[in-house]
């Protein structure tokens, strides 16, 4: 009989071993993580935070593509409001990808699963489920180890961004104010997943051309219409 990858795995005691096997298993994808942090901390060097600021936001947010988004915002005059609902609607995705694997946080206190939910990305949840399909016996501690290694590779990397913006005189005469974009463009790459996520995103793209278009929205709000419509789509998608 074939074995149910989302099967209930009971909660228990920490489980170094897991959580030790979710951070080395998923070092690899962490180089790409470093690489579009780097550029995510020159974008923030021109939205004027500073190395600390980059650092807090990188912990606290843990959002790589929610993060670019919300500064481009700032960098463009949107307003705070603006950058932050923009980076909320980009992540919204993710309760979906939490609600998919609700089972490993069920019996648990409710810190692990703010914590859980804080540290699952696209990333340790792709491999947490490959690997159950394969057979294994993971669940919430090989998530948090996947989590906690992208967060700190993530965090480093902005930083390092940042201060290498700083360091030099004109960022821009080198040409790195490309960098986020050529960031973005790699995240939003790795997210594509085939043929299903195509609906959702022509959605996306249609309803911000057409609030800008038909509507005159300011396109941050346009933006963030279009993500909010696609994430319903998306959704009504995976419920089906």
């Amino acid at each position: 009989m074939r074995q149910d990858p989302l099967r209930h795995v009971p909660s228990g005691e920490v489980s170094l071993r897991d959580f030790w096997s979710g951070a080395c298993e998923i070092a690899p994808l962490a180089i790409g993580v470093a690489i579009y942090g780097l550029a995510f901390g020159f974008l923030a060097a021109q939205a004027r935070f500073d190395l600390l600021q980059v650092g807090i936001m990188g912990g606290f947010v843990f959002a790589g593509g929610s993060q670019i988004v919300a500064a481009q915002r700032l960098v463009a005059d949107a307003g705070a409001i603006a950058a932050v609902v923009a980076g909320l609607a980009l992540n919204a995705r993710l309760l979906l990808v939490t609600a998919s694997i609700r089972e490993i946080y069920a019996g648990r206190p409710w810190w692990q699963i703010a914590l859980g939910a804080h540290l699952t990305t696209d990333e340790n949840w792709a491999l947490l489920l490959a690997g159950r399909a394969t057979g294994r016996d993971l669940g919430y501690w090989y998530l948090v180890g996947g989590g906690m290694c992208l967060m700190l590779v993530w965090c480093l990397a902005t930083m390092a961004g940042a201060g290498f913006a700083h360091a030099i005189p004109d960022p821009k005469a080198l040409g790195l104010d490309f960098a986020f974009t050529a960031a973005f463009i790699a995240i939003a790459r790795s997210l594509w997943t085939g043929k299903n996520d195509l609906l959702p995103w022509l959605t996306t793209a249609l309803v911000a051309a057409a609030a800008i278009r038909l509507g005159g929205v300011q396109p941050s709000w346009a933006l963030i219409l279009g993500g909010v419509a696609g994430a319903g789509i998306a959704g009504m998608a995976h419920h089906d």
